[in-house]
C-alpha cells in the first residue's frame, strides 16, 4: 500500500497528467491528424484532376471580383462606418459585403474582413429575400427577378433605397431596404394585388454559403456552422449545426414563432430575423456537395391571402457583421431578438464565460488595455479564492515541515508500509493536517482555466487586441518562437511549406511560454515534494512539458496563469515566512549572498 502522504500529491500528479492529456489531444494531436487528412485529401483530389477528364458540371469560378460583380447585373452600393460593398438589383440579392472595422491581419495595410461573396466567385456567400407560392399569375420575386430601383443611389444609414418589380400579371412588389449604424439590414416587401383574383403567397429569405471555411477544423472548441434559436413565442433554444454533422444529415427543419437562423463563423455571422411574433418554418439544407457543396439556411413566413386592390406588407431583418458583445446584446434589447448574444459559442461553462467576459470588458474601461484588464482579473479571481487558498497553503506549509519526521517514519519501519500509513496518518491528526487540502484550489482553478481560454478564443473584442511590446495579438500564440529566434529573424515559421504548421505547434517555444514554465516550476518547487522518487522526476519534469504545450495557446491566457503563479507565489512565500517553511526563494537567497561574500 501506499502512504497517505502521497495521496495529495498523487491527486495533484493526476489531475496536472490529465491536463496535459487532454490539452495535447485537444490542441496539437487532433489538429495536426485533420491537417494531416486534409492534405491527403488534397492530394487525391489533386491526382484524380490530373488522370481523368473535367467532369462536363464541374463548377469553374473567377478569382477576379469585378468579373463576379459584373456578372450579378446593375448593383447599388453600401456604404456605412462599419460595412462597404453593394448589392445586386439582379434577385436584389445582398452579396458583397466587408467589414471596415475589422482587417484580414495584424498590418495595418490588411484588407478590411470580408464577410459576403458574388456568386461566380469560390466560396460565394449572400442573402437574398423573396417569395414562395403556388400557380401565381405571372409569379413571385425569386433568385433572378429584374428589380429596378426607383428611389436611392447608395445605400446608407441615412438613404435608404426603394425597389420594384411587376409581374406584369397584376402583383406589383416593393421593397424597401435600410441598413443600420451597424450590422442590421431591414427588408420590407409590400405587395399589391391590382388584378380580378385574390392570391396566396408566404415570404420567405435565405442565407446561403457554397463551400466552407478554409480553415474550417482547427478550431476544437469553437462552433462553426448553422446557428438558429427556435421556440415558441415565449421560451427559446438555441441549436447549433456544425458543418461536418450537417454534410450527414442534410436536411433539418424547425418550426418556431419568432426566433432567428443564420450561418455563423468564428467571428462573423449573417442571420436572418423574422418578425418575433410570426410563425416560421426554418430549415438548415445543404446539396450539392460533389461540387458546390451548398450550405443554406432557409426561413418561409406564414402564408398571406391578399385580396384584389389591396396590398400586404413583411418586414424581415438580416444581420450581416461582427458577433461583437454589445452590438448582439443591444439588438436583443431593441429588436427584441431571443439569445442573440449566443451567436458567440461561450461554450457549455457559459455561467462561467460570459461573467468573465464582463469583468474583462468592465476592466478594459477603466485600463484601456485587454492585457491589463486580463491582469486585473487574474487578481480578481485570486482575491474571491484567497480564503480557500490561504487555508490550503497553511496546509502545504505544515507538511513541508513535518518531511523530517515523515522520514523518521519512513526508516523506522521500512518494511511495514501499513505500519508507515497508521503512524503518518496519527501524525496528520496530531498536527490537524489534511493532506488534500491543496488540491481544491487547484481543481477550481481548471473551470477558470478553461473559461478564460474559451473567453478570449471566441471574442472578437480579443481578437487582434494588443498588450505591450511584442505582444499585438492577445488571441493568438506568442509570436516569438526558437525559430526565428524569439522575435530577432524578421519571418513567419508557419509560412514554411510543408512543416510551418508543426514549426509552430508541436515544437514552438516562445518567450512567454517560457515565463509560464519558470513560474510553474517555481510554484511546484514551493509545495511539498513527492516521497516517491517517481513521482517527484515527474513532477519535476511537468513545467518543461507544459512550457511546450502553453507555448501554442493565445498569448493572453499564458498572461492569465503566469501572473496567477506569480500570485500563488507571493501568497505562498508569505504563508511559509510565518510558518518557518523552507521554500527556494529564501535557498536561493542565501545561496546568492553566500556567493557574493
Amino acid at each position: 500500500m501506499q502512504p497517505q502522504d502521497n495521496s495529495r500529491n498523487t491527486v495533484i500528479f493526476m489531475v496536472i497528467a490529465a491536463i496535459f492529456l487532454i490539452g495535447y489531444s485537444f490542441f496539437v494531436w487532433q489538429p495536426q491528424e485533420q491537417r494531416r487528412a486534409a492534405e491527403a485529401k488534397r492530394t487525391v483530389a489533386e491526382q484524380k484532376l490530373q488522370t481523368a477528364p473535367a467532369a462536363p458540371s464541374a463548377p469553374v469560378f473567377t478569382t477576379d471580383r469585378r468579373v463576379a460583380l459584373a456578372a450579378g447585373g446593375a448593383r447599388v452600393p453600401i456604404r456605412t462606418e462599419t460595412m462597404t460593398g453593394s448589392l445586386s438589383l439582379n434577385g436584389g440579392r445582398i452579396d458583397d459585403l466587408f467589414l471596415t472595422r475589422y482587417r484580414e491581419t495584424i498590418d495595418k495595410d490588411s484588407p478590411a474582413v470580408e464577410l459576403f461573396r458574388p456568386e461566380g466567385m469560390r466560396h460565394a456567400y449572400f442573402a437574398q429575400f423573396g417569395w414562395s407560392g403556388q400557380n401565381v399569375p405571372g409569379g413571385v420575386p425569386g433568385p433572378n427577378t429584374p428589380w429596378r430601383l426607383t428611389q436611392g443611389a447608395t445605400l446608407t444609414p441615412t438613404a435608404p433605397i426603394t425597389l420594384v418589380w411587376d409581374n406584369g400579371a397584376g402583383l406589383r412588389f416593393t421593397r424597401r431596404i435600410s441598413v443600420d449604424e451597424q450590422y442590421m439590414f431591414t427588408v420590407s416587401d409590400t405587395v399589391a394585388n391590382l388584378s380580378t383574383q385574390a392570391i396566396t403567397i408566404a415570404p420567405g429569405a435565405i442565407v446561403q454559403r457554397q463551400g466552407v471555411p478554409d480553415d474550417l477544423g482547427r478550431n476544437q472548441i469553437l462552433h462553426e456552422g448553422a446557428i438558429g434559436t427556435f421556440g415558441d413565442g415565449t421560451a427559446f433554444s438555441t441549436q447549433q449545426l456544425k458543418y461536418k454533422a450537417w454534410a450527414k444529415k442534410e436536411v433539418q427543419e424547425h418550426e418556431s414563432t419568432g426566433g432567428w437562423l443564420g450561418i455563423t463563423d468564428k467571428y462573423w455571422m449573417a442571420a436572418l430575423i423574422p418578425a418575433q411574433d410570426e410563425k416560421i418554418q426554418a430549415e438548415f439544407r445543404v446539396r450539392d456537395q460533389d461540387h458546390y457543396d451548398i450550405h443554406s439556411a432557409t426561413m418561409i413566413g406564414e402564408a398571406r391571402t391578399i385580396q384584389p386592390n389591396t396590398q400586404i406588407t413583411e418586414t424581415q431583418s438580416l444581420f450581416a457583421g461582427a458577433k461583437r458583445n454589445e452590438i448582439l446584446r443591444g439588438y436583443e434589447r431593441s429588436h427584441g431578438i431571443p439569445r442573440f448574444i449566443y451567436a458567440i459559442d461561450w461554450g457549455f461553462l457559459f455561467f462561467l464565460t460570459r461573467p468573465i467576459f464582463m469583468v474583462v470588458e468592465f476592466f478594459y474601461g477603466i485600463l484601456g488595455n485587454f492585457g491589463l484588464a486580463i491582469l486585473a482579473l487574474t487578481l480578481t479571481v485570486r482575491l474571491i479564492m484567497f480564503p480557500l487558498a490561504n487555508k490550503s497553503y497553511e496546509s502545504m506549509s505544515k507538511m513541508r515541515n513535518l518531511q523530517p519526521k515523515m522520514e523518521d517514519i519512513k526508516k523506522k519501519h521500512p518494511e511495514d508500509p501499513q505500519k508507515q500509513q497508521v503512524e503518518i496518518m496519527a501524525l496528520y491528526q496530531r498536527e490537524k493536517i489534511n493532506p488534500l487540502a491543496g488540491c481544491l484550489p487547484l481543481l477550481l482553478q481548471i473551470p477558470v482555466f478553461y473559461a478564460v481560454y474559451k473567453m478570449l478564443f471566441v471574442t472578437i473584442e480579443m481578437r487582434h487586441a494588443p498588450f505591450f511590446g511584442w505582444i499585438r495579438d492577445l488571441s493568438a500564440p506568442d509570436p516569438t518562437t526558437i525559430w526565428n529566434l524569439f522575435g530577432l529573424l524578421p519571418w513567419d515559421p508557419s509560412s514554411v511549406p510543408m512543416i510551418g504548421g508543426y514549426l509552430t505547434g508541436t515544437f514552438a517555444l516562445s518567450v512567454l511560454a517560457i515565463f509560464y514554465g519558470l513560474t510553474m516550476w517555481l510554484q511546484m518547487a514551493m509545495s511539498p515534494q513527492a516521497p516517491d522518487p517517481m513521482q517527484r522526476r515527474l513532477f519535476q519534469f511537468m513545467p518543461i512539458v507544459f512550457t511546450f504545450i502553453m507555448a501554442t495557446f493565445p498569448a493572453g491566457l499564458l498572461i492569465y496563469w503566469a501572473w496567477s503563479n506569480i500570485l500563488t507565489i507571493f501568497q505562498q512565500y508569505i504563508i511559509m515566512h510565518r510558518f518557518k517553511a523552507e521554500n527556494p526563494i529564501d535557498t536561493f537567497l542565501a545561496r546568492f549572498q553566500k556567493a557574493k561574500a
